[in-house]
């Protein structure tokens, strides 16, 4: 019998390699620890990428950091897709997938192509059969619906209303009478330092027995949800939210 050593096979399966697709990446919506709010999972896809179009490249670089500090910057290419972007170029983003590489989607917070540039770029891939895969991550459209106790078989997101004060008055009416009429949850947003603005224009525009629920930094150590019906709302006030992005919410 021989005295030499007996070998152990070596039973660790290398990575399994990531598949080439379109990953929408969510961030956190504000200074929240990623464990907090983010699976492991997301980590790992994000390692396996060395393409990413990005709203802004700095603080996708800072985002990526907190995701894992060893990964190298320097590696990567970042493809621009914000406000001053050019969408003509947007297809050519793709090249890297098109070849089979994967290709990372991050905004600026919360889940990419919702009420964001990103979504003109999943309509493309989504043109092309390209695969698409978006991850799990904080939606503040959908925290705040969770929150506020509206109808969340029905909603509507509107973004942003009109800067001219008659025209939003206009606005919110409409929507406070599309959501008596549809029984639907209305959604909107505003710049954060024009809420207490936003806030003022709802009680006046909207009737007293009219709910309003106002969902301020979400996930954050600022969060805020709130939910009142206009009359309670005028007697109480808003706190200074003139900061801190959030979401107003009407229903009947």
């Amino acid at each position: 019998m021989s005295d030499s050593p007996i070998s152990t096979p070596n039973t660790e399966s290398a990575p399994t390699p990531l598949a080439p697709a379109l990953y929408l990446i969510p961030v956190t919506l504000g200074d929240t620890p990623i464990d907090q709010v983010l699976p492991a999972h997301n980590a790992d896809i994000i390692r396996g990428i060395r393409h990413f179009v990005v709203e802004e490249i700095r603080t996708a670089r800072r985002f990526l950091k907190q995701v894992d500090r060893n990964i190298n910057i320097d590696d990567l290419t970042f493809y621009p897709m914000g406000k001053h972007a050019d969408k003509a170029t947007f297809s050519t983003y793709l090249k890297p997938l098109r070849n089979g590489e994967p290709v990372g989607v991050i905004s600026e917070a919360g889940c990419p192509a919702v009420a964001d540039p990103g979504a003109d770029l999943v309509a493309i891939a989504q043109g092309e059969g390209l695969k698409v895969v978006p991850l799990v991550g904080p939606s503040s459209i959908l925290l705040a619906v969770m929150g506020s106790g509206f109808n969340g078989q029905s909603f509507a997101f509107h973004g942003y209303l009109p800067i001219d004060g008659g025209q939003r008055m206009k606005r919110l009416k409409q929507l406070e009478a599309r959501s008596i009429a549809e029984d639907q949850t209305q959604l909107f947003i505003e710049t954060p330092y024009r809420n207490a603005k936003l806030f003022a224009d709802i009680c006046s525009a909207c009737n007293p027995t009219t709910r309003l629920c106002v969902a301020a930094g979400l996930t954050t150590e600022q969060e805020y949800i709130r939910t009142q019906s206009i009359k309670r709302w005028k007697q109480t006030g808003l706190p200074d939210l003139g900061k801190i992005p959030a979401i107003f919410l009407i229903y009947k």
